[in-house]
């Protein structure tokens, strides 16, 4: 058990050290080729800090661990509004300003639900992974559209001031781009196989695992750079993070490992925890648009989402000892 403890951990860290240096990476690289800041943002800020659950889910699904491949992508987008932004309003109240991520945030709880839906009969099929592949690609598009447009945005000003920082030679930015790409790949096997082996001789349901550690443990880079945005007083960069992490999650991850296997829902997944998702998103969307104010997450609603969090960790655990 030592070994699977150890495992675990090393390849936790790689996991963090290799995501950072290939979103930076890939963020050094699109500034190169003049990408919109507000383009790169949706996806090297948002996007790229979930390149950890990618990489676990898809080779959890190719070793048929099923539980382990949805569990991190849903339980990712748990832990991202539950858990990190409970934890960053608390540091600091969020407020979302931002046209923009109202319109994500719109887009987020749609394509929860559509989620949700396909995973009805209990299967994720190829079909329905190709079904959300292709709202991924019309993501994409729409973002792309975005980009183009010149009007001002707290958000997209944030993220220009951020990337304006970001200097270096193409050639170490792509060498970074690479190495943390393949040591993503190593890591994210290494940590599979010790979570599964690690829950199988502590006689641990791998439900919990895929929830939880695994869950908690792939959010990482979301966490420091959502708590760092808050710090820096970049809320709507802390509230963007999560938005995109989510959204790829849901649509890229899920799809991903869909397509490399069809993957069994079963019925404790889809009753307590793709709803758990669902309301958790419903609750963010109520709060990030705001009904009679503007969209806020304040210190106390923060606290809220931290206790929903505890409360269905929880409720996970004793449900499956």
């Amino acid at each position: 058990m030592t070994l699977y403890v150890f495992s675990l951990i090393s390849s936790l860290l790689l996991l963090f050290w290799s995501a950072n240096r290939f979103v930076d990476g890939a963020a050094k690289v699109s500034t190169y080729f003049k990408m919109s800041p507000l383009f790169v943002g949706m996806f090297v800020i948002g996007f790229g800090t979930s390149a950890p659950e990618l990489f676990v889910s898809t080779i959890s699904s190719y070793l048929g661990q099923d539980n382990i491949a949805l569990g991190n992508a849903y339980g990712s987008n748990i832990v991202n509004i539950a858990l990190i932004l409970g934890i960053t309003a608390i540091i600091k109240p969020i407020k979302v300003l931002s046209s923009i991520l109202r319109k994500e945030l719109l887009i987020l709880l749609v394509v929860t639900a559509i989620s949700a839906y396909l995973l009805l009969d209990l299967k994720l099929s190829r079909v329905d992974a190709s079904i959300l592949l292709l709202i991924f690609v019309l993501f994409i598009y729409y973002a792309i559209k975005e980009s183009r447009k010149k009007e001002e945005d707290t958000f997209s000003i944030g993220i220009e001031s951020s990337l304006d920082q970001k200097q270096g030679s193409i050639k170490l930015s792509l060498f970074k781009l690479i190495s943390g790409l393949v040591i993503l790949i190593i890591s994210s096997r290494l940590f599979s196989w010790a979570s599964v082996s690690l829950a199988k001789s502590l006689g641990v349901s791998d439900v919990i695992i895929g929830f939880t550690i695994v869950a908690i443990g792939t959010s990482l880079p979301e966490l420091i750079s959502s708590i760092v945005a808050a710090i820096k007083g970049e809320s709507d960069l802390a509230f963007g993070n999560i938005i995109g992490s989510n959204l790829f999650n849901t649509l890229a991850v899920v799809s991903a490992s869909g397509l490399i296997k069809p993957l069994t829902v079963s019925n404790e997944i889809l009753t307590r925890d793709v709803s758990a998702m669902c309301g958790i998103t419903l609750i963010l969307f109520v709060f990030g648009i705001g009904i009679k104010s503007e969209g806020r997450i304040n210190r106390v609603e923060g606290v809220a989402l931290i206790l929903f969090y505890l409360g269905y960790s929880g409720y996970l655990i004793s449900a499956n000892l």
